[in-house]
């Protein structure tokens, strides 16, 4: 439980109002604005967390009268491009969210201005394509275009070219596609016999993420080893579309809608059926379990989605107190640099990765619980490189410090960040399922 100032209450978070057409009112908007950031001011508690709120106290302290009323409103702007709604400041350091009278949601006021923004049309094509993460998937994984795209991406002439046409930064190490979908080469095991737990259900199904699917498609197949090893049935959810994070992050309410219509349809059936529902990426967990509940907290589909959603190492650790996992290590892993993504503290889970990885015979786990600074696609471009970097570098020491044998992050993205600003190192990065996979000693 998280505690605030004056309550023991947990922090609790309001429905979205986005359907509401005054949620578009931009003067309605400003005012709302105007008073949280005058009450971040008098706060400053969350100066340390990101660059927004530097920006904000800025903007504050530079003005004509030290106070927010100096700060003119077209650059509260500034304050909301700067967020990229890790949430933190709202679970971690803020006493004033709800229950708090002040009822003070810093993300979500955020959120709401990205959403105004991109009604307005002020949304650019860099942004629009980066969220369009299953397209450009479908196309980077063709095998043809999988090398030439991996080339280009790797090739320091062309990525100055995409830094000053498109705005993709030139010095960021973007993950390479490969043409071998994960969904195109999974092989479950559904033949094992149903054993549900008192904390689990005995059956899973794998929501792949586009992220797995089209560029890492070996974090998939990894935690379908360690489901077969533990003798639990699985399956691929029919069909499946992008979970909508990045669009929710640009401000595209609609297409996450759309989304929503596609994905949640199969994945509440499968729910109805007992399977527990694994995605192996903390956003889309997140996604299911808080995002869209909060959109459409009337629609019971999503809300089973909700409950049937789970985190793997979530899974894993409570299958493993039902007395149903396999203990049967073979391989230490020596150091473990293991890094908690802001998409999987907020789920408020406790630390369940390190849990299972601290398990492991041989294997000494060093935590980092801080923001890296990546954030889906806001660390890849051009105007915010130098700030994702300069935000992650207390994790990067962090994480190089004990010399690990091993760096790991539930977040792919996260881990390919922080091995980018750890720079040369002995230690391999490896996802935490791979971690385990190697642990168990399995091919």
């Amino acid at each position: 439980m998280t505690t605030r100032e004056g309550s023991l209450e947990p922090p609790k978070r309001h429905p979205l109002d986005w359907e509401n057409p005054e949620y578009y009112d931009e003067s309605k908007l400003f005012h709302e604005m105007e008073r949280v950031f005058d009450i971040c001011h008098g706060c400053r508690r969350c100066v340390n967390l990101c660059t927004a709120f530097p920006r904000l106290f800025d903007l504050i302290d530079d003005g004509s009268t030290g106070e927010l009323d100096g700060v003119e409103k077209q650059k509260y702007w500034e304050v909301a491009d700067q967020c990229y709604l890790c949430d933190m400041c709202f679970m971690t350091k803020c006493p004033y969210v709800p229950p708090h009278p002040w009822n003070v949601d810093f993300p979500h006021l955020m959120l709401r201005a990205k959403v105004v923004k991109h009604e307005k049309g002020e949304t650019c094509f860099r942004d629009k394509l980066l969220s369009s993460t299953d397209l450009v998937g479908k196309l980077a994984s063709i095998p043809v275009v999988t090398q030439t795209v991996n080339a280009v991406n790797n090739n320091a002439a062309a990525r100055k070219l995409m830094d000053n046409m498109i705005g993709i930064h030139a010095e960021r190490k973007l993950p390479e596609y490969d043409s071998r979908k994960f969904r195109s080469n999974a092989r479950v095991n559904t033949a094992h016999e149903v054993r549900a737990g008192a904390k689990t259900p005995g059956k899973v199904a794998i929501y792949a993420t586009c992220y797995v699917n089209y560029n890492e498609p070996g974090i998939g197949h990894d935690l379908l080893k360690i489901l077969d090893h533990n003798e639990i049935p699985a399956c691929l959810v029919e069909r499946e579309a992008c979970c909508g994070m990045p669009k929710l992050e640009l401000g595209d309410l609609q297409a996450v809608k759309e989304l929503k219509e596609k994905n949640i349809p199969p994945l509440a059936q499968l729910a109805r059926e007992g399977y527990a529902i694994l995605t192996a990426v903390p956003s889309c967990t997140l996604m299911y379990k808080q995002e869209l509940p909060l959109m459409f907290p009337a629609d019971d589909d999503v809300q089973i989605v909700a409950n049937a959603m789970f985190d793997p190492f979530e899974y894993l650790t409570l299958r493993k107190r039902d007395g149903l996992l396999k203990s049967d290590f073979k391989q230490p892993l020596g150091k473990v640099s293991y890094h908690i993504p802001c998409h999987l503290r907020v789920q408020n889970l406790g630390q369940k990765t390190r849990e299972m990885l601290q398990a492991i015979p041989g294997t000494q786990v060093t935590v980092v619980e801080r923001c890296s600074g990546h954030d889906g696609t806001w660390g890849v471009k051009s105007e915010y490189f130098a700030n994702s970097m300069k935000i992650g570098r207390p994790v990067f020491r962090q994480m190089a410090a004990p010399d690990p044998d091993y760096i790991s992050s539930d977040c792919a993205i996260a881990a390919r960040h922080i091995e980018q600003g750890m720079g040369a190192t002995k230690a391999q990065k490896q996802h935490p399922l791979t971690l385990m996979r190697i642990a168990y000693g399995l091919d």
